[in-house]
């Protein structure tokens, strides 16, 4: 199947006083129609400002290199107007927060038709209409028409994600980035979001870049998951090669660290250290302080991604086949070298 995302040695870099901030560096990654690829890391590490990137939704400060394929055609060179055209129809995102993505002084309604009208300006009053009620059965909103007159605030936090959702679904995008959907929800509103875009996927065909800081999250809609670290992706696989056989000691921290995985009556593991300033990142690789594992290498050089299979690589000095062999810290996990 033909990629329909090629992302190749893109890096966002911000200029600000103290310095340039690399924010992502160097990543390359593709994403095919239909698929849900989760982007997950510590708050820091890069996902946003890549998925900005690739919709070009970032500051002046920022300066982005690298190629941005959509179908074959790098769109990276795009200007504004031209990019005006794709976002929406093209991609589209459903942002972090949703009640600051809408209008606390417009109707639910009225913000959905809104998006709709953005993208078919001659649709008539009618059409326009039913496409806000289809649009709000899709994401479950139930009772649309009654519930498209109430305001943001008369919504749970959950049912304002699922009328940003529609908000994005308005232009039918081929590809759907969500950035962080599930947080400052509970639990049970995050499995209920995380089901509707898996839905959603399946019903529309729509690609979706899932961002998180949480692999627990994730492992319920994901069918690749990318680990970042410090602007990089460090590891990259299909969700069962990620879950079932990780091999960047980062994924094994970030595994480690899941509260399902805790075993009874012991503390909570948590990843020792902070992530290095990205103003001047290391030389090598950038987890090493915090690595357990590391190797004397990992300070001086930055490892390159290492194929493990056909799907699956990681960045780390520990699959080179001169690296003693380490055990990971998750029992019943494989490690060869």
């Amino acid at each position: 199947m033909a990629e329909l995302l090629e992302v190749k040695n893109l890096s966002v870099t911000y200029r600000s006083p103290r310095g340039d901030v690399q924010a992502v560096r160097d990543v390359s990654f593709s994403l095919r129609p239909g698929e849900v690829l989760a982007i997950v890391g510590e708050s820091g590490c890069g996902k946003s400002a890549l998925c900005r990137a690739v919709m070009r939704l970032l500051p002046d400060s920022a300066a982005v290199s690298g190629e941005i394929l959509v179908n074959g055609v790098d769109i990276a060179p795009y200007r504004e107007r031209e990019l005006q055209k794709l976002r929406g129809r093209l991609f589209s995102m459903v942002f972090q927060d949703p009640l600051t993505a809408l209008n606390p002084s417009m109707t639910i309604g009225a913000q959905i038709a809104e998006a709709v009208r953005v993208h078919d300006r001659k649709a008539p009053r009618e059409a326009v209409s039913a496409r806000v009620g289809e649009l709000m059965a899709l994401v479950g909103i139930d009772r649309a028409a009654e519930r498209m007159h109430a305001y943001p605030h008369q919504f749970s936090g959950g049912m304002r994600q699922r009328a940003v959702l529609a908000i994005a679904l308005a232009g039918n995008p081929q590809i759907l980035f969500a950035d962080e959907p599930t947080t400052a929800l509970d639990v049970t509103v995050q499995a209920q979001i995380l089901d509707l875009l898996r839905d959603v996927q399946q019903k529309l065909g729509t690609a979706t870049v899932l961002v998180s800081h949480d692999l627990g999250v994730v492992a319920r809609a994901a069918d690749r998951v990318a680990v970042m670290y410090a602007g990089r992706i460090v590891e990259i696989g299909t969700a069962e090669e990620v879950y079932y056989d990780p091999r960047h000691p980062y994924t094994w921290a970030l595994l480690r660290a899941l509260p399902a995985l805790a075993r009874h009556g012991e503390p909570l593991y948590t990843i020792p250290g902070m992530p290095p300033t990205l103003i001047d990142p290391p030389a090598g690789d950038a987890f090493a302080e915090r690595n357990e594992y590391a190797l004397a290498i990992d300070y001086r050089e930055a490892p390159p991604m290492f194929r493990i299979t056909d799907t699956h690589f990681a960045a780390t000095w520990l699959l080179d086949p001169r690296a003693p062999k380490v055990a990971p810290p998750l029992g019943g996990l494989r490690h060869e070298g």
